[in-house]
């Protein structure tokens, strides 16, 4: 059963923006921490950023710190990734999911691509 629907990706020059989202579709992402993992090719999936079941507490991975900002919004069951300063290094698959001492917790959606081009 899908549990989250990632959007928002696409291809951005180098320097660029996007803003990612995570839609709950049978899951009530409130009831969860929350991250946003990517896997880039021939690579193993890594968290880049993770977020509190309030929004209170975030991580960022070192490579995103200071450019990628998580956020989320309890009421509409939804979270965000904004990402600034796309580099070319952060081309991947993004995905969702929920996050239960500190391991990925339920079934992965389909992610949604990221392609910064140099």
């Amino acid at each position: 059963q899908v549990q989250q629907v990632e959007s928002g990706g696409g291809l951005v020059q180098a320097g660029g923006s996007l803003r990612l989202s995570c839609a709950g579709s049978g899951r009530t992402l409130s009831s969860y921490a929350m991250g946003w993992f990517r896997q880039a090719p021939g690579k193993a999936r890594e968290l880049v950023a993770s977020i509190s079941r309030n929004g209170w507490n975030v991580y960022y991975a070192d490579s995103v710190k200071g450019r990628f900002t998580i956020s989320r919004d309890n009421p509409k069951n939804t979270m965000y990734l904004q990402m600034n300063g796309l580099e070319p290094e952060d081309t991947a698959v993004y995905y969702c999911n929920a996050i239960n001492e500190g391991a990925p917790f339920g079934s992965w959606g389909q992610g949604t691509q990221v392609t910064v081009s140099s």
